[in-house]
């Protein structure tokens, strides 16, 4: 009887030991959100505290990671690096507030959950913690003496209290509004001051805790007040702080890895979490206010808004589409909804209405890309709809979106968009005075547009669009000028444009016929149609020895003067921009070129080298996730270099496994033997145990919870991966 006691013990002790084997890893302490914190030449990231895709943004505003002065604390960010919404800030007893106030470096303690801070001259710690539509701020006196805080209005306003711990306030932005409602924890004084259009409300407290807990709508202060109830009901700063801490390592833990240094997660997980920052969904429970036809509306499924397009097709959506594919559908049908109540679709769908910047209909490659990945979650008709309208109807010029122009009538009639001379002047009212008409740029996003469409146009029986979208697909070859090998502007007349110098033409950004950056990386912008692309190139050898090139060639000038013209082509490796989203397909072109293992090189090489685990670790504009979810596919092994075509090219993985939790309850792993920071070639694969001569793989295959099991070798393997070429 002892000795089966005995085994029955011995099976449990066994039993949890494996149960805590399986569990997962915490991984929320790996994200540093001031990563990247200071910019190369343009933005920096910015330390954001919210819950993934929520509307609550919060983080504290200054110059950047190096600024010694907190200007104010914001109560909501309305837009991703566009603006922010009412302000608070702690000021010193018995002084008048200050614009802004020096804090304890050391002090400073920054989670996507959780914010805390010494503001030095008041002697206050803040902390912060975020809900979906509402935050809670509390305010600790070091000193033991009652806090002042000081509201604001950043914009345009005015803020109330009433009775003794509530202030409502209203805000008006960009031609709509928002609304605050705001409890605090003990009663207070308040006094109104005014300095021109500035509005502050000046509160005094009593003890040396105040807490502040608000709630953010735009549909009105008492939606304000019903988001704030729902969500935080109890004077609990701890409560909310583990609540949102949850959240985030449900989230993040997703994902998990082995392998990889400390610096490695820390630069993993602190991508994948910026990936969470946008899009944000602003329903209020059962609630929307639309700024694309400034309506108020009934409707219980998710709204999302804060969409830079341009930078989140290529990458961070794919990546959702992964991660969260009914989600993904509910911001695809959120565009639907949007080109209902606008009449066009949009390409920047902040929550004040469209932002038309950059180029391309790129919600076209976002739409086909998750419907091919298995997205069905959304209107696909009216999404064709709104996509078919866009190309044929509305101007394709950047910056600009509604009826088409001369300029496109052109583009219809002759296959290519028309560039200006050095000398020539515009003539042409809608083109934007800074953004000008960056012709080639036009002519490539949308010939990858097109194809996208004449994709769901198949898919939809559309048989005669499919044909029309399909030959526009091909408006790329117009611009590409064989004698030289490069993409090329060509005028009005069908002549190319002399003198041009594919490194440093078209002014300010290359502006006048590319888009930030030059032709070397718009050479490179055809990824529909990249074997005819490798023909036009004089065939894949040439095509490989011009991608080599691409790496090694000279700026041809000074780094400064190249870069006053080129600000956003930041982490430069010869002509390679690590450091804008054109070019993040570019190192797996190898590829499809017959050489993955300079793939496998490059990759390891540009991941080590720009993305690291400080304050410069991010090589240009962040965009909200953007570059980060380049990082985060890289680092995992693979790639969506297509979107549009449900695959991933192989790259070579940082970390030893990594293993996603799939939507459908699977799993899928990728796992690389003798991997380490020198064994960074592939020299053999398998996919589910067969071998796999492919540097690439479905998204099905991902899907049904594959295993893709790469062996890793110090030395190259250049015969692996070729039979796709």
């Amino acid at each position: 009887m002892r000795s089966v006691k005995i085994a029955i013990v011995f099976a449990a002790c066994f039993l949890s030991g494996a149960l805590m084997a399986q569990q997962k890893e915490a991984v929320l302490k790996y994200v540093d959100p001031t990563i990247g914190g200071v910019g190369h030449l343009l933005e920096p990231t910015r330390p954001t505290m919210h819950l993934p895709n929520s509307m609550i943004r919060v983080f504290p505003v200054k110059k950047d990671q190096l600024d010694d002065q907190i200007a104010y604390f914001p109560l909501n960010m309305y837009s991703h690096r566009i603006g922010n919404i009412f302000s608070v800030m702690p000021y010193k007893s018995g002084e008048a507030p200050k614009a802004g106030m020096k804090f304890s470096y050391d002090l400073e303690k920054t989670a996507p959950h959780y914010y805390t801070v010494l503001l030095e001259e008041a002697q206050v710690k803040v902390e912060f913690s975020p809900s979906e539509r509402s935050g809670y701020y509390r305010f600790t006196s070091s000193e033991k003496k009652p806090i002042n805080l000081q509201f604001g209005i950043i914009n345009k306003g005015e803020l109330n209290v009433k009775g003794k711990r509530i202030i409502t306030g209203t805000e008006q932005f960009k031609d709509m509004q928002a609304f605050v409602y705001a409890e605090l924890s003990e009663d207070v004084t308040a006094t109104k001051t005014t300095t021109g259009e500035t509005k502050k409300l000046e509160v005094k407290g009593s003890s040396a805790v105040l807490s502040v807990r608000y709630g953010i709508s735009y549909i009105s202060i008492a939606q304000a007040k019903a988001n704030l109830q729902k969500e935080i009901p109890t004077w609990s700063f701890d409560a909310v702080k583990l609540k949102a801490q949850n959240v985030w390592e449900k989230t993040l833990g997703q994902i998990q890895l082995t392998g990889g240094s400390l610096q490695h997660k820390r630069s993993f997980y602190t991508a994948l979490y910026r990936t969470y920052e946008r899009m944000v969904n602003i329903n209020e429970y059962g609630k929307y206010y639309s700024g694309y036809d400034r309506k108020v509306h009934t409707d219980n499924r998710p709204f999302y808004v804060d969409n830079w397009i341009w930078d989140m097709y290529l990458a961070q959506e794919p990546l959702q589409t992964i991660l969260n594919p009914e989600r993904e559908g509910d911001k695809l049908e959120s565009y639907v909804k949007m080109y209902e109540q606008s009449g066009w679709m949009p390409s920047f769908a902040l929550v004040f209405g469209d932002n038309p910047c950059m180029t391309g209909n790129h919600a076209a490659a976002w739409m086909a890309d998750s419907w091919y990945k298995g997205v069905k979650n959304f209107n696909i008709k009216k999404s064709y709809e709104g996509l078919r309208k866009n190309s044929l109807e509305a101007t394709l010029l950047p910056w600009r979106n509604g009826p088409a122009t001369e300029l496109d009538a052109f583009y219809v009639k002759n296959d290519y968009f028309p560039a200006l001379r050095p000398d020539e002047k515009e003539t042409v009212k809608e083109v934007e005075s800074f953004e000008k008409r960056q012709a080639v740029a036009v002519t490539l996003q949308q010939s990858y547009d097109d194809w996208c469409i004449s994709k769901l146009a198949n898919t939809l029986g559309e048989t005669k669009d499919a044909e029309l979208f399909a030959k526009k697909a091909n408006n790329y070859k117009n611009v590409f000028r064989v004698d030289k090998g490069f993409m090329w502007p060509k005028d009005s007349e069908g002549n190319w444009i002399e003198p041009f110098d594919p490194k440093f033409s078209g002014g300010l950004g290359g502006r006048q016929y590319f888009t930030e950056n030059n032709a070397y990386t718009y050479n490179w912008d055809v990824k529909h149609d990249l074997f005819t692309l490798f023909d036009l190139m004089g065939g894949k050898q040439k095509a490989e020895a011009k991608l080599d090139q691409l790496f090694r060639e000279d700026l041809g000038r000074s780094k400064y003067n190249y870069q006053a013209t080129f600000p956003d082509a930041t982490g430069g490796v010869g002509q390679f921009v690590m450091g804008n989203e054109p070019s993040f397909h570019i190192p797996y072109l190898y590829n499809y070129l017959g050489s993955p293992w300079k793939t496998q090189k490059r990759i390891r090489s540009l991941i080590d080298t720009w993305f690291g685990d400080n304050l410069f670790s991010i090589p240009g504009d962040e965009d909200g996730g953007g570059m980060s979810a380049f990082v985060v596919f890289s680092m995992m092994g693979f790639y969506p270099v297509t979107p549009g075509i449900p695959e991933y090219a192989i790259g070579s993985p940082t970390f030893n496994s990594i293993s996603i939790r799939l939507d459908n309850g699977k799993t899928f792993t990728v796992l690389a033997h003798g991997n380490s920071p020198t064994a960074r070639y592939i020299q053999s694969a398998k996919m589910n145990g067969k071998v796999l001569n492919e540097p690439v793989f479905t998204h099905e295959q991902l899907l049904q919870g594959g295993k893709l099991e790469l062996t890793m070798g110090e030395r190259p393997n250049k015969t692996w991966g070729t039979k796709a070429n």
